[in-house]
């Protein structure tokens, strides 16, 4: 193992790589990992990728199709964008609001996604009552926190356009009701929340979903990167270190943690970008108090380079935010400062909080700023959470299965088109720079 920093436009391998050492993983042990694939072997079905994605997918092959299905994790469980998040459960749609999507499509269309993303939301939520995951799963509530006035205007909208369109009631909230019961934010003109969204703990998360593919007898390799993938009269060839495994299906799910050329379905169909994560020490009662945040809901802001934070269960705060742009830079020590003084910003009274961990992570974002979930002939993945991944992930994998296995999913542009391609896609980098510096000035005057 080496602690190297994993970029995906830079290196070949996630390969033989360490663990994060993020708060979650001061909680629970990644325990032993699964044998490694070794000599030559066959499936069904190979999945690459053992996150929530890859994981699910499995157990729904398995489950309702008895599909005969092999996972392979290039490192251990636990150590891609899986075990990275802020733990999040919330019904995202990238950076299209549901009106535009109303506008790029049709309303329908808008319902359609809204209703996969809200199935997402109870997917997860199922899964830990069905199969009793001790994820610490905390209050429901999504709160979306207007940090300037037009932000407000555009947040009273949509949640009139939810409440009238799209059938959930989305409660608008002002700024001293977010004040009274909520918390005392500094930079908060009024909030929108709805009912569903929840925290947990992302690791023991994912590593129920281990267990519960482990007591299906599924197949699961860990340490079994993908160096080679060969197609040849209709089957495919996934070769690692130690072994072959010889399929007739394929799923690629590594979302962000997939190398820039891995196969020509997906190059250049992403941008990965580092988000970051700080986690204060323990706030304590008086602490709760002057900063004024009485609730453990999960609470995200509207600015374009979002921060997005929760009180955990031993209230420790966790706040997060867009981190470097390069791979070499993911932990200077600006970073972390930055998210302090945002965090700060937001509760000044936390200035001289201590901060116990920091950590960062890969997310995926599309050209067209929404995730894909497509099969073609032998070969699907899903890719681009744009942030979303806990919840949407459980959708995705369900949709897959159904996908890989010939069924019919819905008719909607998450699952209809296939990734679109970066433009000048050596030039992403230098295309994010660019919009984060349009980000920061939008979110600062605008």
């Amino acid at each position: 193992m080496n602690s190297r920093i994993f970029d995906p436009l830079k290196h070949k391998s996630p390969a033989n790589l360490s663990p994060c050492d993020s708060y979650w993983a001061s909680t629970v042990s990644l325990g032993e990992a699964n044998k490694s694939l070794r000599g030559s072997q066959t499936a069904d079905v190979a999945i690459i990728g053992g996150g929530y994605t890859g994981l699910l997918t499995a157990h729904y092959l398995a489950e309702r199709y008895n599909v005969d299905v092999c996972v392979l994790e290039a490192n251990q469980v636990g150590f891609g964008a899986s075990a990275r998040n802020a733990g999040f459960v919330l019904k995202g749609a990238g950076r299209l609001g549901y009106s535009q999507m109303a506008k790029r499509w049709d309303l329908n269309t808008a319902k359609g996604i809204y209703n996969e993303f809200s199935q997402a939301v109870e997917r997860v939520d199922g899964l830990i009552q069905d199969y009793d995951i001790k994820c610490d799963p905390q209050p429901k509530g999504y709160i979306k926190v207007a940090h300037n006035p037009k932000a407000l205007t555009q947040l009273r909208d949509t949640a009139s356009f939810i409440s009238t369109h799209l059938g959930e009631d989305a409660q608008f909230i002002d700024a001293s009701t977010l004040k009274n019961e909520y918390m005392d934010h500094h930079q908060a003109y009024g909030a929108l929340r709805l009912e569903d969204g929840f925290g947990v703990n992302p690791l023991k998360l994912l590593l129920g979903y281990k267990s519960l593919l482990n007591k299906q007898s599924v197949t699961l390799c860990e340490h079994s990167c993908v160096e080679g993938w060969i197609e040849e009269n209709g089957k495919h060839r996934l070769i690692t270190s130690e072994g072959e495994l010889r399929v007739n299906k394929v799923i690629t799910a590594g979302n962000a943690y997939t190398p820039n050329e891995f196969n020509p379905r997906i190059d250049n169909r992403f941008l990965p970008i580092l988000s970051n994560v700080i986690v204060t020490e323990p706030l304590t009662e008086d602490e709760l108090v002057t900063c004024g945040l009485k609730t453990h809901q999960v609470t995200m802001d509207t600015r374009i380079l979002k921060y997005y934070y929760r009180l955990l269960p031993d209230n420790r705060l966790l706040f997060g935010g867009r981190g470097a742009i390069w791979g070499r830079d993911a932990y200077d020590a600006v970073f972390q400062r930055r998210l302090k003084i945002a965090m700060t910003q937001c509760f000044p009274s936390l200035a001289n909080k201590s901060i116990a961990y920091n950590w960062t992570g890969w997310i995926a974002a599309t050209l067209d700023d929404m995730p894909h979930v497509f099969c073609h002939n032998s070969v699907g993945y899903s890719l681009g959470y744009c942030g979303s991944g806990v919840s949407f992930s459980t959708q995705a994998a369900f949709r897959l299965a159904q996908q890989i296995t010939g069924h019919k999913v819905p008719s909607l542009p998450l699952y209809d088109n296939e990734l679109p391609k970066f433009p000048l896609p050596k030039f992403r980098r230098v295309g994010q720079w660019g919009y984060y510096h349009y980000g920061w000035l939008r979110d600062r005057f605008l």
